[in-house]
């Protein structure tokens, strides 16, 4: 296993997200194991591993979605035992990967749906505002179909609006499941300059990806997962220069 040095401890004091000793079940199946990790504010990082790795059961983990114990830690506040609701309600924003918008309303009503009041961090300052005009202006495509169901849009388009909508509850922090999954490459180039906005503005994101190209164009750093264990974690510019960490835990 690869280790970055030990963060010190003001930086885990600094964390926004600090995840230690997470372990998870789908019912008797014990999926993830001893899983820690931490991102802080303005950070992108990557969960990345082959399929079945546990990367979005480490993020359902972190949303409350599947039966799990150990500790989880946001903006200081312990959320182990809050319900998802709650942990969405306290800044977190998650996009599945299953994208799971209403397809039966249209786009601007999917936006309304995920609108959240504004949020100031503890220091005082305001967190990125997102209203409809600046996430169209982030996707100008869904501001020419505000009135398409959700059901008649492409996956690509999909894609697109479940992230408008979770940006609309204005996160701190935003968990992004395989956003580059299934969508045409132009698609995937729009997300890359999502990314760079998001960061540019202050959302920290936390994403699980098998697409090395796009890890490598927005992430800081990165976990790399296998059997639900954490066997790499280190730079993003690291693991881009190490071809034999890419073969032996990311390489088909």
């Amino acid at each position: 296993m690869t280790h970055t040095p030990s963060a010190p401890a003001s930086d885990h004091e600094q964390a926004l997200l600090q995840v230690q000793g997470l372990n998870a079940w789908y019912g008797a199946a014990h999926i993830l194991f001893d899983i820690d990790l931490t991102v802080r504010k303005g950070e992108v990082v990557a969960l990345m591993g082959r399929n079945g790795a546990g990367k979005s059961t480490t993020i359902e983990s972190i949303m409350g979605l599947v039966n799990r114990r150990g500790t989880i830690r946001f903006m200081g506040q312990d959320i182990s035992v809050r319900k998802s609701y709650q942990i969405a309600r306290a800044g977190i924003g998650f996009v599945p990967e299953e994208r799971r918008i209403f397809a039966d309303l249209t786009v601007m009503e999917n936006l309304l749906t995920g609108t959240q009041p504004s949020r100031l961090w503890p220091d005082g300052k305001p967190v990125a505002h997102w209203t409809i005009d600046s996430v169209f202006d982030l996707f100008p495509n869904l501001a020419t179909m505000q009135t398409r169901r959700g059901g008649q849009m492409s996956g690509g388009e999909q894609q697109m609006l479940a992230v408008a909508r979770t940006l609309m509850g204005n996160p701190y922090l935003l968990l992004l499941d395989e956003p580059s999954e299934g969508v045409a490459p132009i698609v995937v180039a729009q997300m890359i300059n999502m990314v760079h906005a998001l960061k540019n503005q202050g959302v920290s994101i936390l994403l699980s990806e098998q697409n090395m190209d796009f890890a490598r164009q927005v992430c800081d750093r990165v976990y790399i997962l296998e059997k639900g264990q954490i066997q790499y974690e280190g730079s993003m510019q690291g693991l881009a220069q190490d071809p034999q960490a890419s073969a032996d835990y990311l390489a088909v």
